[in-house]
């Protein structure tokens, strides 16, 4: 049997997504002494768009038409994009990858809640956030404000991604939905790489880098949770990320020598176990 995404199972395919955002992210904080956080998610995204534009070429000439024809929806859709991963990395560069991403799932756990229509998911979604406040300050934790805020604007913009991303691929072709919005984003983002064009081209490393962390932060991950989000509930898929930030956690600490303590693991586990508890729970249903 030929192997196409559209066989592969959607859990899997969200899986994979986490696990490649997650290690994007930690080679990208590697860049931000050279393009800042700013720069660096400019560049990542303005490549990513390069390079799902060119894998539909072919399909190039209808992106006007379907532009025109869905223009509100399509430009909401990719400032939703250039939001979420401008706020994102003004996090990490602030606090903790895992920490960063554990308060940023506030946006997909918002999500969760607002569709959920069982009793038994709202105690999972408790138990994610009783996670999240573990690593607030409220419960000691130190972590820079700012850093925070950001990584909550991220979780508003993150959410906003979830809901537009189902219509898209409803009022688009899917793919071509896709490529379009992230070229909205590069547009978006244009203004941040200008500044570091410059660095970028004159170091073949950093340019080899920045191709590296826009394939695995944007170019696959959204490609695959595209094609999940087609097959599975907005509620499952928000429930379903939430092993982001044990992801993340691990990343953080293998990578780039970051830990988040006993505390930050507890708190990890509370939203992995919700993630598992509510994929069970809509299986068993």
């Amino acid at each position: 049997m030929k192997f196409t995404l559209s066989t592969f199972p959607p859990i899997g395919l969200v899986l994979l997504a986490v696990t490649s955002i997650q290690l994007g992210a930690g080679i990208a904080t590697q860049l931000f002494p050279v393009l800042g956080a700013e720069g660096t998610v400019a560049i990542r995204i303005i490549i990513s768009a390069l390079l799902l534009s060119l894998a539909a070429r072919g399909r190039i000439d209808t992106f006007g038409k379907i532009l025109r024809k869905n223009m509100g929806l399509l430009l909401g859709f990719g400032l939703c994009i250039a939001a979420m991963n401008l706020f994102f990395y003004q996090s990490i560069a602030r606090i903790p990858l895992g920490a960063a991403v554990a308060f940023e799932f506030i946006g997909p756990l918002g999500v969760a809640a607002f569709s959920s229509r069982r009793k038994s998911h709202f105690a999972w979604i408790a138990l994610a956030a009783l996670g999240i406040l573990l690593l607030s300050p409220i419960s000691g934790a130190d972590l820079d404000i700012l850093g925070i805020f950001f990584a909550l604007l991220a979780g508003a913009g993150w959410a906003c991604f979830i809901i537009l991303a189902g219509r898209v691929g409803k009022a688009t072709s899917g793919n071509d939905g896709l490529i379009i919005g992230m070229i909205i984003a590069a547009a978006f983002m244009i203004p941040f790489a200008v500044p570091v064009t410059l660095d970028l081209i004159s170091n073949p490393l950093i340019l080899l880098a920045s191709f590296g962390v826009a394939l695995l932060s944007t170019t696959l991950p959204f490609r695959l949770e595209f094609e999940a989000l087609k097959r599975i509930p907005t509620r499952t898929y928000g429930i379903l990320v939430s092993v982001e930030p044990a992801v993340a956690a691990l990343v953080g600490a293998l990578l780039l020598g970051k830990r988040i303590g006993v505390q930050g693991v507890v708190a990890v586990t509370c939203v992995v176990v919700a993630a598992v508890g509510i994929t069970v729970s809509d299986q068993q249903n």
